[in-house]
């Protein structure tokens, strides 16, 4: 992390509000079909931090069984993705969408996982072309 003191982040519409603390264990971002399919985007990056890291400040998330032991936690009234656990696999440890944080560029991703589930343009994505805004609009 660059900044100084936890940082910040929520939903789309500001109903749910968080900090975290400390530094995370780690920022991946994923490309499984699990994470593809609950968020709509082809990779997910998530921070993951101890479970005590995170503190909930303003609303309740709700909370999705994905899975047997999985639990995705997010906003009930506009859907952003916030939080995943897992109590079997992952115990005392929460990750987060870190696109969700205030300013994500605090906490750079340090590598991809779940590449065998990556949608096959994924690979290259970073070799198409680039626009500052939507072609023909700048």
């Amino acid at each position: 992390m660059t900044g100084t003191g936890p940082l910040t982040g929520g939903c789309h519409c500001g109903a749910i509000r968080y900090e975290l603390s400390g530094e995370p264990m780690h920022h991946a971002l994923c490309h499984c079909t699990d994470c593809r399919r609950a968020s709509g985007a082809p990779m997910v990056g998530w921070a993951m931090f101890p479970e005590d890291a995170l503190t909930i400040t303003r609303g309740e998330p709700r909370e999705y069984a994905s899975s047997a032991h999985g639990r995705r936690y997010f906003c009930g009234d506009c859907g952003t993705g916030l939080f995943y656990r897992n109590a079997e696999v992952l115990p005392g440890i929460v990750d987060t969408q870190a696109a969700t944080l205030d300013d994500p560029d605090e906490l750079p991703a340090g590598a991809h996982v779940q590449v065998a589930k990556r949608i096959g343009w994924m690979k290259d994505a970073h070799a198409l072309p680039q626009f500052a805004r939507y072609p023909g609009m700048e």
